[in-house]
């Protein structure tokens, strides 16, 4: 069976306006059906938590609901308004989005990453959802195409 590198960007939101939903939607799928790539979780550390705590959601609560109904996008996105009462706290998405949008990588990190897609690190490109983009894009290159 293909595992499947996700490449929806944490920079994109859906309806309800909140950063990086989507891409955690399209990863807990993939892995509740066995399909996600094997070097990404379905909700890690990072922008994952950041956004489940933004919406506050539990991270078993929504991986469960993911397995147990695999919803849609939209389907997905009612269920969490329907966790928070039929609304969202719009001041704690756009503080969410904020710190999505400026997070950074450490140098290390970053330069890793830019090695591995042959860009030069010349401080061109410093924000995580630009260099997660060509690191998702390069494996995805690398495992369906190459």
């Amino acid at each position: 069976m293909s595992q499947i590198i996700p490449t929806i960007t944490s920079g994109i939101a859906g309806p309800l306006g909140v950063l990086h939903l989507p891409r955690l939607w399209q990863k807990a799928s993939l892995d509740a059906a066995g399909k996600l790539h094997s070097d990404y979780p379905a909700a890690g550390a990072g922008y994952d938590q950041m956004t489940l705590d933004a919406l506050a959601v539990s991270r078993d609560a929504f991986l469960t609901y993911i397995k147990d109904h695999k919803p849609s996008y939209t389907q997905c996105e009612q269920w969490v308004l329907d966790q928070n009462g039929g609304s969202i706290d719009t001041a704690k998405i756009d503080t969410h989005n904020a710190a999505v949008v400026a997070y950074n990588h450490d140098d290390a990190t970053r330069g890793a990453i830019l090695a591995s897609v042959g860009i030069a690190d010349n401080g061109a490109i410093l924000d995580a959802i630009n260099l997660n983009n060509l690191e998702d894009w390069q494996e995805f290159h690398a495992q369906e195409i190459a």
